[in-house]
C-alpha cells in the first residue's frame, strides 16, 4: 500500500503517519511544499526510531508524484480521501498497490485536483458538528481498512505475553 500527503502542514501528523506505515510496510509519499523540515526534532520525535526505516518518497507536485507512479501503471489507482466525497471508504476497493491520498490539514486536497478523481473518492462518516478528524487518524482508519481487505498480508497476526502466558496456552500444556 501507498500512503499520499498533500503539502502536510504538522510535523506530529506525519511522524505519526510515518510510524504507521513502519508498521504496516506502506509506502509514505509526501506532496511539497511541507509544512516543516524533514529533520527537525518534532518530526522525528513523532516518528520516534522508527522514521529511519521508513520508505518516504519526496515531490515537488502532484503532477511529479502522477508522472512518476500513476502513469503507465494501469493496476495502481488512487484514492482520494476528502470530506467532500459523495461514497465511504468501506466502499472502495482497494489493492495492494494502491494510493491512498489525503489533503493538508487546514484545507485537503485541492478541488482541481479532486475534480478529476470523482469515482475514487473516498470519505469516513461523521457528524456534521466538526469540520474534519484528525490527519492522522484518518490515515489510520482507512489505511487498515485497505489491509484488511488485503488479509494484512506479512503482518503479525498474533500477540504474546512477555512475563507470563495466557490461561489457554497453560490449559493447553497440562496433561
Amino acid at each position: 500500500m501507498n500512503i499520499v500527503l498533500y503539502q502536510p502542514e504538522i510535523p506530529a501528523n506525519t511522524g505519526n503517519i510515518g510510524r504507521t506505515c513502519v508498521a504496516t510496510g506502506t509506502v509514505l509519499h509526501l506532496i511539497e511544499p511541507l509544512g516543516f523540515r524533514l529533520t527537525g526534532k518534532e518530526l522525528r520525535r513523532a516518528g520516534m526510531d522508527y522514521w529511519e526505516h521508513l520508505d518516504v518518497r519526496r515531490y515537488i507536485n502532484f503532477e511529479e508524484f502522477a508522472t512518476k507512479n500513476l502513469a503507465g501503471n494501469p493496476d495502481a489507482k488512487i484514492w482520494m480521501a476528502t470530506t467532500k466525497a459523495k461514497k465511504g471508504y468501506t466502499q472502495a476497493i482497494f489493492g495492494a498497490d494502491d494510493f491512498i491520498m489525503f489533503g493538508k490539514e487546514s484545507a485537503g486536497i485541492p478541488e482541481d485536483i479532486l475534480v478529476d478523481y470523482e469515482d475514487t473518492c473516498i470519505r469516513i462518516p461523521m457528524l456534521d458538528k466538526i469540520r474534519s478528524l484528525n490527519l492522522s487518524n484518518s490515515v489510520s482508519i482507512v489505511l487498515y481498512e485497505a489491509l484488511r481487505q488485503q488479509g494484512f498480508a506479512g503482518m503479525q497476526m498474533e500477540g504474546a505475553l512477555h512475563h507470563m502466558e495466557w490461561k489457554e496456552d497453560k490449559a493447553e500444556k497440562e496433561p
